[in-house]
């Protein structure tokens, strides 16, 4: 599992949804401190005895009674089980946040969220992925024009904060997407972005149809999918 900001509850009512329980689980890895991504971390590993993986920085944050802390260099790959992990730094506004990508030594899932700007470093690691979830924040107009305080739209927008539709398209256009079979798009802003949006953006950036384009649900995530 990557991040846990929910209640234990709410936990086991998703992984039930898929079909899967906590105790499937084997370990938990973090991307950052902020509280929508490890709130529900602690707890969850202390109940299920699940080993955490998290960046020295991020490592920091953790109480760590009754759990099991493991830090990697977020600059170097490594495992855990059948996976081969490679970390990939990203600028945030958090301590040490990392990115990842995962493989089984014949395909590759890049997950991209929580990113204030893309680098030559993600584009490298996220090329010839064959499934990618991406972050789609905002867009940057709706966003101007929103209710925010102008101090948190200048964060939302700012090189450490979150991925507007036109960086994730031009991440995209950047990348190696050649072994693409999956695209989903993340952390959809309710109040600054529209699906509609989204997939006309990102779409053209892979010169796919709009409906390929698929869409993680903040209340309800997205069904599995298979790596053919």
């Amino acid at each position: 599992m990557i991040d846990c900001g929910f209640s234990m509850k709410e936990t086991i009512k998703r992984l039930e949804r898929l079909g899967k329980t906590v105790e499937s689980l084997e370990a938990i890895l973090v991307t950052h401190e902020h509280g929508d991504h490890i709130s529900g971390v602690e707890r969850l590993a202390r109940k299920y005895s699940l080993p955490i993986w998290a960046s020295h920085g991020t490592a920091s944050y953790f109480n760590g009674e009754g759990v099991e802390i493991n830090c990697f260099n977020s600059h170097a790959d490594f495992e855990i089980t059948a996976f081969q992990v490679k970390p990939i730094a990203v600028p945030h506004d958090a301590k040490e946040p990392v990115q990842f990508v995962f493989s089984d030594g014949q395909k590759r899932l890049g997950i991209l969220t929580d990113t204030g700007s893309i680098t030559p470093f993600i584009t490298e690691s996220l090329s010839g992925c064959d499934a990618l979830l991406l972050e789609s924040n905002h867009d940057e107009q709706l966003l101007q024009q929103s209710v925010y305080p102008q101090s948190l739209k200048q964060r939302v927008a700012g090189r450490l904060g979150h991925l507007s539709n036109r960086q994730a398209a031009a991440c995209l256009e950047a990348m190696d997407c050649s072994a693409l079979q999956h695209m989903i798009a993340a952390h959809l802003s309710d109040e600054n972005n529209h699906r509609e949006l989204v997939s006309s953006v990102l779409s053209s950036a892979l010169n796919c149809e709009d409906d390929w384009i698929g869409f993680a649900d903040q209340n309800s995530g997205f069904d599995w999918r298979t790596i053919g």
